[in-house]
């Protein structure tokens, strides 16, 4: 049996191409209402204690020479560029998710960060943005006298 048909100035019209594009339009809306922070990339994540902040952020396939980080006051700016992966001849996508290309992210710190001390590293796809806090801004103990 075949699927329903409408007729529409005396063509026969398939219905199928124009649900299933608004299938993907209503998952792709309700997909993105589940995330509170969107999809910046790289994603990152960040930890704060004491003496400093750790930011990791996902960079697969990027090249660690090729990639920027600086740090102005309490911001965070990583920028890079990750090529595309180059296909054989005769080769073409089935799926592409990942993403190539310049991007840049700045992320806003807590606290002012010692800019000198800053260390990075790549390790696996991974970045690891180690931020100490200057000493201006670390906790003060304050005795007390009695």
């Amino acid at each position: 049996m075949y699927g329903p048909v409408l007729w529409r100035f005396g063509r026969a019209m398939d219905p199928w191409p124009e649900i299933q594009r608004l299938q993907q339009e209503m998952n792709r809306i309700f997909s993105s209402a589940s995330q509170p922070y969107g999809h910046e990339f790289p994603a990152i994540n960040a930890w704060a204690g004491e003496e400093g902040m750790v930011v990791t952020a996902e960079l697969p396939g990027a090249d660690p020479e090729k990639l920027d980080i600086s740090v102005v006051g309490d911001s965070l700016t990583i920028s890079g560029n990750r090529e595309a992966e180059a296909l054989k001849a005769g080769e073409s996508y089935h799926r592409q998710e990942r993403s190539c290309g310049r991007f840049t992210r700045t992320i806003q710190l807590p606290f002012h960060v010692d800019a000198v001390k800053v260390a990075a590293t790549y390790e696996r796809g991974i970045l690891n943005v180690v931020l100490p806090r200057s000493e201006a801004e670390k906790p003060k103990k304050i005795s007390i006298k009695s």
